[in-house]
């Protein structure tokens, strides 16, 4: 009965060590290779089995308003969702692969006047089972992400966007 315990404290504390160093690539890759995303300082404060929780700061993504400059909005929902894809991909043992965009609509409910914080949930493990099976069949798929900024309990932003994933 204590190793069972210890096998299962063993296993929370490896899946825990695994989503740290995934969320790690991730911010390492997005402020390399999308440099906009260091000078926002988006952050990835969560990263769990059903939402990936992004952040910026609002100081330097404000407006002459004093709200979050609707480019900062966007860009952060934007990123948010293909981070999720990216992390799909890798959890799916697709480590080489392009992420695109191919269409999104969004829209800007209520100004930002905090620190800016994206939620972006994961898909279902039906659309997640379909993409995995483009993949494996046709080396490319598409999947449709959501992301929502909010604050205090208010949707400001809801971004619906389409990205496609291919294996390279």
């Amino acid at each position: 009965m204590a190793l069972a315990f210890l096998n299962i404290l063993i296993n929370i504390i490896y899946k825990k060590m695994k989503i740290k160093m995934l969320i790690n690539k991730l911010k390492h890759k997005i402020h390399t290779q999308i440099p906009l995303t260091y000078h926002m300082k988006i952050d990835i404060t969560e990263y769990s089995l059903n939402k990936l929780v992004t952040t910026a700061p609002l100081d330097i993504n404000i407006n002459d308003k004093g709200t979050a400059f609707a480019g900062s909005l966007s860009t952060l929902s934007t990123i948010s969702a293909w981070g999720i894809c990216w992390l799909i991909a890798q959890e799916l043992g697709f480590y080489n692969t392009s992420i695109v965009i191919v269409k999104n609509v969004t829209h800007f409910t209520n100004p930002v006047t905090k620190d800016i914080k994206c939620y972006t949930p994961k898909p279902s493990k039906e659309e997640i089972l379909k993409l995995k099976e483009k993949l494996l069949n046709k080396n490319s798929g598409s999947i449709n992400i959501k992301s929502s900024i909010i604050e205090d309990g208010n949707i400001c932003v809801d971004f619906d966007g389409i990205y496609v994933i291919k294996i390279i």
